[in-house]
C-alpha cells in the first residue's frame, strides 16, 4: 500500500522540540550568578569561623560552616552549569553535558548531610560544657552573615532558576534563618545569662541545615532518576482530544535537566493519507509544548488498518 494510503511518521517535531537549541543564555547568567553567590558566601564564611572561634559562639561556626558547605556547593554548581554551557547536543553527547546538573545539586545535598553530624555533636558538647561568648561582637558578625544571605538570595532572585539555582536558594534561606537564630541566641544570651541557649541554637541550625539537604535531595533526585515532570494523565486526555487521534500509548517524559524536559509517545491516528498524519503530528507537538515538554518524539501511525505496536523496549 503506497504511502499516501498508509500514513506513517515518526518525529522530533519542530524547532522548538530541538535539544540542541537548549538556551545558552540561561546557562551563561545562571554561571554568573552562583558564581557571584560563591563568592560572597566564601567571605562571610571565614568571617563567621574567625568570629566564632574568637569569641567562643558555637552557634556561629555553626553557621559559618554552613556557610562554607553552601559556598561549596555554589562552586560545583557554577562548574557544573559552566561545562554543561560549553558542550552541545551532538552524535557523542546526546543532550550535551546538562545532567551534570542534577548530579551536582544531589551532590550537594550529600555534603549537607556530614555538617548536620558535626553541629549536633558540637552542640551536645557545648550543653555539657557551656563557654562565656562575646555577645557584641558575635552580634555584629551574625548581622553580616545575615546581610550576605539577603545579598546572595537578591543576586540570585529570578522568575526561572535552574535546579542548582534553587538548590543555592534553599542552601542560602536555611542559612538565612540560621543568621536570624544565632541572632536572637546572643540576645537571650545577652539579656539572660544562660549559656546553653548558644548550644540550643545551634540545633536550631541544624535543623535548617537537613531540612535544606532534603528539599536538594528530593528535587534533584527526582530529575536524576527520571521522575516525570507533568502530570501524565492530564496530558494524555488532551492528547486525545486532538482531533484525529484515537489512541495514545507508551508516552513517557522525563528531565535531562530542569530546563529540558523530553517525552516520547506512540499516538494513533484516524486518518488516511500522508498529509492528514503529519497534520495529526503537528498538533501533537503542540499540546506537548503546552505541557512543558521541550524535546519530543513522536510516533504517529493510521488505526484504520490492523496496526500492532511491539514496544521495542521493556517497561
Amino acid at each position: 500500500m503506497a504511502d499516501s494510503e498508509s500514513p506513517e511518521i515518526q518525529a522530533g517535531g519542530g524547532p522548538d522540540a530541538d535539544a540542541g537549541e537548549h538556551d545558552h543564555d540561561t546557562t551563561g547568567s545562571s554561571s554568573r550568578k552562583l558564581a557571584a553567590v560563591a563568592a560572597i558566601n566564601l567571605v562571610g564564611f571565614v568571617v563567621e569561623l574567625a568570629g566564632g572561634l574568637a569569641f567562643g559562639s558555637v552557634a556561629l561556626v555553626s553557621d559559618a560552616v554552613h556557610m562554607l558547605f553552601d559556598a561549596l556547593a555554589y562552586v560545583m554548581a557554577f562548574a557544573a552549569a559552566a561545562v554543561a554551557e560549553r558542550v552541545d547536543a551532538g552524535d557523542e553527547w546526546t543532550y550535551g553535558l546538562h545532567r551534570i546538573e542534577p548530579l551536582a545539586a544531589f551532590l550537594n545535598g550529600l555534603f549537607l548531610l556530614p555538617m548536620v553530624g558535626y553541629i549536633l555533636w558540637e552542640s551536645y558538647r557545648r550543653f555539657l560544657d557551656p563557654v562565656a561568648i562575646g555577645t557584641g561582637p558575635t552580634l555584629a558578625i551574625a548581622v553580616g552573615g545575615l546581610v550576605v544571605n539577603v545579598g546572595s538570595v537578591l543576586v540570585l532572585e529570578g522568575k526561572e532558576m535552574s535546579l542548582n539555582e534553587r538548590g543555592a536558594l534553599y542552601h542560602l534561606l536555611g542559612d538565612a534563618g540560621g543568621s536570624v537564630v544565632v541572632i536572637v541566641s546572643v540576645l537571650a544570651v545577652e539579656f539572660t545569662g544562660v549559656r546553653a541557649v548558644d548550644p540550643g541554637a545551634a540545633l536550631v541550625v541544624g535543623g535548617l541545615v537537613a531540612w535544606s539537604a532534603v528539599r536538594v535531595l528530593r528535587e534533584s533526585g527526582a530529575v536524576f532518576f527520571l521522575k516525570t515532570p507533568v502530570d501524565t494523565d492530564g496530558l494524555r486526555d488532551a492528547l486525545l482530544a486532538v482531533e484525529g487521534v484515537s489512541g495514545v500509548t507508551d508516552l513517557h517524559a522525563w528531565q535531562v535537566c530542569s530546563q529540558l524536559t523530553v517525552a516520547t509517545v506512540h499516538v494513533e491516528a484516524s486518518v488516511e493519507t500522508l498529509a492528514a498524519a503529519e497534520d495529526v503530528n503537528a498538533r501533537v507537538h503542540a499540546v506537548l509544548a503546552d505541557h512543558g515538554v521541550d524535546h519530543a518524539t513522536v510516533e504517529c501511525c493510521s488505526t484504520y488498518e490492523n496496526r500492532t505496536h511491539v514496544a521495542a523496549h521493556g517497561h
